[in-house]
């Protein structure tokens, strides 16, 4: 009895000719390393479809006269990064304990941890980049006129991050516990109490009592560990959102430009 003749490979199951010079096509380690790679992100696509939201957040048309101003908000959104990143391997060595143990921890850091100087250096200074980061990123939006219609509440959630991202360095300041860190601190929240309305509730929230006390490092670890980054987590995801849904702005000079082609038009 004849057999029936087997049915043909689909497409994707067919191995495509190798590319002039590859040689007789035989994978190497490389390729087959690729290889693994695209069948393991093709799997994940197929079940989550997410290369779609992949492309309409990284693939759009932007305007021109774009330049590096524009990278701005990138630079900060990686200097979060960093922070996060550092911060979790200073939070496996350090103690909010302020008899002795909060120092001490950042000291065992510094001096005795592999890389710790190096990772805590990164952390400390990566604050200070952040913060004029985000004030120029602020600068930049403001003065290219970044922050109107249709973009008001984009604004509306920069100037929130802005202010998350000082009260993360503020609350970070207590954190090495020294003398320095101590006073500072101090002259700050009795600062906050000065405010209208709210200040003197502020205060008492932040010291967890009227003074600085026990739980006043605890409080402020808890604010710089987990309530701020949580908060400014959510908010860079609706601000990324929304700078691909609504697009990018033209610079100032673009639009002048286009205004004086229209005026020659029209007359």
């Amino acid at each position: 009895m004849p057999k029936l003749p087997a049915p043909p490979l689909p497409a994707p199951l067919k191995t495509p000719p190798p590319l002039p010079g590859q040689g007789n096509g035989e994978a190497g380690p490389l390729e087959d390393a690729k290889q693994a790679g695209i069948t393991v992100v093709d799997w994940v696509d197929e079940r989550t479809s997410l290369s779609g939201a992949a492309r309409w957040l990284m693939f759009r048309k932007v305007p021109k006269g774009t330049n590096w101003f524009y990278t701005l908000g990138s630079a900060t959104m990686f200097a979060f990064l960093n922070q996060v990143v550092t911060g979790v391997f200073l939070a496996m060595y350090y103690r909010p304990e302020p008899a002795g143990g909060a120092y001490e921890s950042v000291r065992y850091i510094t001096n005795e941890v592999f890389l710790g100087q190096f990772v805590r250096g990164m952390h400390k200074w990566g604050s200070s980049v952040m913060v004029v980061l985000v004030f120029l990123h602020m600068g930049r939006t403001f003065f290219f006129g970044a922050y109107k219609y249709p973009r008001e509440l984009n604004w509306v959630i920069g100037v929130v991050l802005l202010i998350l991202t000082m009260v993360m360095a503020f609350t970070g300041y207590l954190l090495p516990f020294d003398q320095r860190a101590f006073w500072a601190t101090t002259v700050g929240v009795n600062i906050n109490g000065t405010g209208p309305l709210i200040g003197p509730y502020l205060s008492d929230f932040l010291y967890g009592g009227t003074e600085f006390n026990a739980t006043t490092l605890s409080r402020f670890y808890a604010i710089h560990m987990l309530i701020v980054p949580g908060l400014i987590a959510a908010l860079i995801g609706a601000h990324l959102y929304l700078v691909a849904k609504l697009g990018t702005t033209a610079p100032p000079w673009q639009k002048l430009h286009k205004r004086h082609e229209l005026i020659e038009t029209e007359v």
